[in-house]
């Protein structure tokens, strides 16, 4: 039988689960080092890849962890664990279009590569990112170039992660820029910064600012619906905004019961999943713009991923 399964990190509770998505049944839960925290999943479905944060935010102190956590995602179990030592507090994980995977260091601000995840024990090259504190990161589908959100240098900078003689070019679009959507072209670099409370456009070729436009409080993650809307989550007032990417103005105002930590979409239905921070996720149409009902979980869910996948038996 094929069921919607809701694949979620559960931070606080330290562990990767599965939640049927139309009933909200939770159906397993691997435990997991304390602060999973970003997680990706290749392209076969086979495996997702968990980076180990290793502390609760990122304003808590402490060295964090070293590895990336490899989930069997069938048969429901840690299949191995790659540590990638030194480098370490693993935030932005992401894999390119010929599946090598992408791990960004926030306390060595280096991105890291592993070419082929699936057998591969140690990375196969790094670069620096040029930032502090570098927290999250696009990738071009090719993962030739990626854009690093520098939480401590106010900095968005782009790398090749392939060519390290080329170096980091940066752009200053805010304070603290974490939430970030490139577009379907990759020639524009939509963003947030928190502290600024301001959303930018970036144009990828020159990294200018293009487009500046003011956020509701704490404008913190990013994302791109799509039709070619925006989606972010305002986590100091608890709500989000639809917005048009041309303008970057508002065209919704969605309030929240509680602060909206990551979100994903339903790859065919009209459906986000809103993790939130009352151990919630909140299940958003976004055709009606309304949250239609909610999903108990564990401690913090954090991110997730919607798959149609065959249940066993029984």
């Amino acid at each position: 039988m094929t069921r919607d399964i809701l694949l979620l990190v559960e931070k606080c509770s330290h562990c990767f689960s599965y939640y049927d998505a139309d009933t909200g049944e939770r159906l397993a839960s691997i435990p997991l080092p304390d602060f999973p925290h970003e997680f990706v999943v290749d392209r076969e479905r086979r495996f997702a890849y968990v980076g180990h944060y290793g502390v609760e935010t990122s304003g808590h102190l402490g060295e964090g962890g070293t590895c990336i956590l490899q989930i069997d995602i069938a048969a429901r179990t840690l299949a191995r664990i790659i540590d990638i030592a030194p480098f370490n507090r693993l935030h932005g994980i992401q894999m390119d279009d010929q599946g090598r995977l992408y791990a960004l260091s926030e306390d060595r601000a280096q991105l890291v590569v592993i070419d082929r995840p699936a057998t591969d024990t140690a990375p196969r090259r790094a670069v620096p990112v040029g930032g502090i504190k570098s927290h999250l990161f696009a990738l071009a589908r090719d993962g030739r170039t990626a854009y690093a959100m520098n939480l401590l240098s106010h900095t968005v900078t782009r790398v090749r992660p392939h060519d390290a003689t080329v170096a980091p070019v940066a752009c200053a679009p805010g304070e603290k820029p974490e939430g970030y959507a490139l577009s379907p072209d990759e020639k524009t670099l939509y963003v947030t910064c928190r502290w600024s409370n301001t959303l930018c456009a970036i144009d990828t070729e020159t990294m200018q600012v293009t487009r500046r436009a003011p956020s509701r409080d704490d404008a913190t993650r990013l994302y791109l619906y799509r039709d070619g809307r925006l989606v972010v989550s305002n986590y100091g007032e608890r709500s989000l905004s639809v917005v048009d990417p041309a303008t970057l103005q508002e065209l919704h105002h969605i309030p929240m019961e509680a602060r909206a930590i990551a979100l994903s979409y339903h790859p065919t239905k009209p459906i986000a999943y809103v993790s939130q921070d009352n151990d919630k996720v909140g299940v958003f149409d976004m055709e009606a713009l309304r949250f239609v009902r909610f999903i108990a979980t564990q401690r913090e869910p954090d991110v997730s991923f919607l798959l149609p996948m065959e249940l066993p038996a029984g």
